[in-house]
Order: structure tokens, then sequence, then C-alpha cells
């Protein structure tokens, strides 16, 4: 009886002794959430066959509606944002393909061109910063519609000996957003 007396004096004596740290509740205050949104963006594709019917160079031009940003939350609270392409022509013909990005009157608030080689070549990446490293935010958040436009370089009758030869455009977009 006399050891556990001994015993819980000792224990006592330790946890008035120890270190303790004075809490700090108003920590809360300082958390921020910032979610990293990724999202495919565009999907286009074009077989060769539909290139070489065009009497025109243009093979397509069609305008998408772009709404990333019609929350306010959302066009208020992106911090940073990246694009990132990506384009694989296996047709017989140079390409150019232009994307312009629209404000809600229809004015060009940016532009991305891509010169494409004929097949083979390979796969052309590329990524596009928008916020404090790169471009201007406001080109995202006052962007209403995408056009995207190809033009053949080459000739309407060339025909690739790649399989099923076309031109494909992918897209994805990854935005950081405070929701604080």
């Amino acid at each position: 009886m006399k050891k556990l007396g001994l015993l819980t004096g000792v224990f006592l004596l330790c946890c008035l002794s120890s270190c303790v740290e004075q809490q700090n509740f108003e920590q809360y205050d300082e958390v921020a959430v910032t979610p990293l949104l990724e999202a495919a963006l565009l999907y286009l594709e074009t077989p060769e066959s539909e290139i070489n019917r065009q009497t025109s160079p243009s093979f397509v031009s069609t305008t998408f509606d772009f709404e990333a940003f019609s929350e306010q939350f959302v066009a208020e609270g992106i911090l940073e944002g990246s694009l990132i392409y990506q384009l694989e022509n296996t047709t017989s013909k140079p390409l150019q393909i232009t994307l312009e990005f629209l404000d809600a009157s229809g004015q060009v608030l940016d532009t991305e061109t891509f010169l494409m080689d004929p097949a083979p070549t390979a796969i052309l990446n590329r990524e596009v910063v928008y916020g404090p490293a790169g471009k201007p935010l406001e080109i995202l958040t006052n962007t209403t519609a995408l056009r995207v436009s190809g033009t053949n370089l080459g000739d309407q009758t060339s025909v690739s000996g790649e399989p099923e030869p076309r031109f494909v455009l992918r897209s994805t977009a990854k935005f950081r957003i405070s929701l604080t």
C-alpha cells in the first residue's frame, strides 16, 4: 500500500512539473482551403478523309461555351491555373490549330497557336500557366467561349501511311481555388 501511495505521489509530481503549452484556439482563423481541381476541357478529332473532303484549307472552325468561371465564388477565388494541351497529327498534312479565348461580347482575350508537321511526328504537349507565374488570370475569368480553328497547310489529296490517320486535340485544366 505504501508503494502505491509513493507511486501515485511520484506520478502527480511528474504531471504537475511537465511542460504544457498554452493552447491557441484562434488558429482556426488561419486555415485556408485551396483545392486543386482538374477536369477535361476539350476533345476534338478529325480523320484525314474529312480534311481531304474540305474545299478550303479550313477543316474545322467551332466555338464551345466555356462556363468554368460562371460561379462568382470560383471567379473570385481562383489563385492560379494551367491548361494542358496534347495534339497528335498522324495525317500527311502540316496543320495549324488556333485556339481563341473569347469574352461575352465575342472579343478575343488570348490566342494559342500550334503548328504541326505531317506524320510521323511526336505528340505535341504544351502547358500554359495562368496566375502569378504566367499569363494574367483575367484571361480565364473573363472567358465565356473557346473558338478552335484548324487549317490544312498542305494539299487535299495525299493520304498518310499511318493506320486511321487523324488529327486529335485533347486538353485538360487544373485550377487552384481558395474556398475561404
